[in-house]
C-alpha cells in the first residue's frame, strides 16, 4: 500500500543524518566506559559517527535502510519513487565502500556496526571498540618504546 506522497515527504525530512538513536546509545556507553572520542569528525573523511584520532579509529553506526543492509531482498519493498531510492541507497552502500578503503590507506581501523546490532547486542559493540583501543594503545606503546 503506498502512502501518502506528501506524508512521505514530512516523514523522510525529518530523519537527522547525526546524533541518531543509535549513535547517542553507543557514545553514552563508550563514555561511561571512559573512552574518550570526537563525534561526526569533518576533517576525516566519511565524517566518521565516533573517531579516536591519535589512534586511527572510526567508529560507524549505519542504519538498515539508509546503508543497504540486505539491499538486495528488500529492493523490492520500495513501493514510492523506488527508481530514486534504489539509486540513493546503492551509492551510499558504494561510498560506504569507498570510504572504509580511503580510511584504510590512510592507516585507520574502521569498525561499522548496524543500527540493530547496537540496540541488541551495546555491549558487545562497546567491547569491540574498547579492545580495538587497548590494542591500538599498546601498539602505540611499544613504538614509542623502540624510537
Amino acid at each position: 500500500m503506498k502512502r501518502d506522497p506528501e506524508l512521505n515527504h514530512k516523514i523522510m525530512s525529518s530523519i537527522k543524518g547525526k546524533d541518531t538513536g543509535i549513535e547517542l546509545l553507543l557514545r553514552k556507553a563508550l563514555y561511561r566506559k571512559g573512552l574518550r572520542y570526537r563525534k561526526n569528525a569533518r576533517g576525516v573523511i566519511g565524517h566518521p559517527d565516533i573517531l579516536f584520532k591519535g589512534l586511527k579509529i572510526a567508529v560507524f553506526c549505519d542504519s538498515e535502510f539508509w546503508h543497504g543492509k540486505d539491499f538486495e531482498a528488500n529492493k523490492a519493498k520500495l513501493m514510492t519513487n523506488s527508481a530514486f531510492w534504489i539509486k540513493k541507497i546503492e551509492r551510499n552502500i558504494a561510498r560506504d565502500k569507498e570510504v572504509n578503503e580511503a580510511l584504510g590507506k590512510d592507516g585507520y581501523l574502521v569498525i561499522r556496526f548496524w543500527g540493530a546490532e547496537i540496540e541488541k547486542d551495546l555491549a558487545s559493540c562497546v567491547e569491540t571498540v574498547a579492545s580495538a583501543v587497548r590494542e591500538r594503545k599498546t601498539r602505540l606503546a611499544k613504538r614509542a618504546g623502540q624510537s
